[in-house]
């Protein structure tokens, strides 16, 4: 760690501290995520689901032609051995997509904007999905916004499409979780980041006021049903059995037109929202199709994204809601492999800082509880002076 000079703490949650770094020979400004469970093995750092999918990703050839700009660059895994400590190094980014919604209020992003943001989201998504992973905590915060360019960030509970189910029950923030995770199915997959895009977009109309709001899950399901009305055997059968087996009862709910609930948003937008906030996840279009849909095909995308964002709010900036610790970045870079690096030095320039938690990154496949895990979701600094008065 001797080659980076710590600037300042960005935040930090249950899992992870993050701190703004200088990186002394190139003078590069980045962001060091320091993991807080220890680590005896590199064989476990690189286990990790952050480590190996970004890994993957970054070094597949074929992905530095299909959108890999749209996902976060991991530029270096620092292994201090002595002390357990795994350090993470990603490009420094200059505001996420929810800095970018509140920069603009009491004004909205144009659509234009909104069609360039999702765009861009689709790509990253597409690739991701394309080579065997899925995110599981698609929100604004994890959007990250660098110039014109948006990238995924946060793969902390990322997945292998292929890997063997039950997964987590509870995963992603509240208002952005698939129905299926509602209903505590443990057998999901990528259509739950599809599900969160378009809770995501609709969000970039209707801010500050997510689509579907709730304090608790029961208040956000209702919600669902407000919108999409109550789900049908035609319309999801395996919902209505997955919901019987854990005692949960849909209420009886016509739905309301998305067309009333957000007025502003063209038809085809509309529509292609409705593609991805379907019941049923096997119904929802993936995101390669997603991409061919006429709100892309019929216009240009647009290529400016942030013309609105204030820059001299960054620094008085209050997060919302986040799962594990927020990775900040900004300049761009040149593509490079990931420099793994393992030292046993006594002069860990990050010990001061008081990183000593031990808490297990892992999820225990199903076996939290919704409580314990909406905590361990939602613990960022800031959380209670961001949540929505309505």
């Amino acid at each position: 760690m001797e080659d980076y000079e710590i600037l300042c703490r960005l935040g930090g949650g249950s899992f992870a501290d993050v701190y703004k770094a200088l990186e002394k020979k190139t003078g590069e400004v980045v962001a060091i995520k320091v993991l807080k469970q220890k680590y005896t093995k590199w064989e476990d750092c690189l286990d990790l689901r952050e480590v190996k999918s970004l890994k993957k990703l970054h070094e597949e050839p074929i992905c530095h032609q299909l959108g890999i700009k749209h996902i976060i660059k991991l530029k270096q895994i620092i292994f201090i051995k002595e002390s357990g400590t795994l350090n993470l190094v990603f490009e420094f980014m200059e505001k996420d997509l929810f800095e970018l919604m509140k920069a603009t209020s009491p004004k909205h992003l144009t659509e234009a904007q909104i069609r360039a943001i999702v765009y861009q989201s689709l790509l990253g998504l597409s690739l991701m999905h394309k080579y065997g992973f899925f995110h599981r905590d698609m929100k604004p915060e994890n959007l990250l916004v660098v110039g014109e360019t948006v990238k995924i960030a946060d793969f902390g509970l990322a997945r292998e499409i292929r890997s063997i189910p039950p997964y987590t029950e509870y995963v992603s923030t509240r208002y952005y979780r698939a129905p299926e995770c509602i209903l505590k199915s443990t057998n999901y997959n990528s259509p739950v980041d599809i599900w969160a895009l378009g809770c995501i977009m609709a969000e970039m109309y209707l801010h500050p006021q997510p689509l579907f709001f709730g304090n608790n899950e029961k208040e956000v399901l209702i919600k669902i049903c407000s919108i999409l009305g109550t789900p049908t055997h035609s319309t999801w059968a395996e919902g209505i059995q997955q919901a019987q087996k854990v005692s949960i009862k849909f209420p009886n709910m016509p739905g309301t037109n998305l067309a009333s609930v957000i007025p502003q948003a063209s038809p085809e937008a509309i529509d292609l929202m409705y593609q991805m906030i379907n019941w049923d996840p096997n119904k929802r279009a993936t995101a390669h199709n997603l991409l061919q849909h006429p709100f892309f095909t019929n216009y240009s995308i647009s290529t400016t994204i942030s013309n609105s964002f204030d820059n001299t709010s960054s620094s008085s900036k209050v997060k919302r809601y986040s799962n594990q610790s927020k990775k900040k970045e900004s300049h761009h870079h040149k593509e490079e492999d990931i420099n793994i690096i393992s030292t046993k030095t006594k002069n860990d320039s990050l010990n001061h800082f008081g990183v000593e938690e031990n808490l297990n990154e892992e999820e225990d496949s199903g076996q939290k509880d919704e409580d314990k895990i909406s905590n361990l979701l939602n613990d960022t600094e800031g959380f209670d002076k961001c949540k929505f008065l309505l």
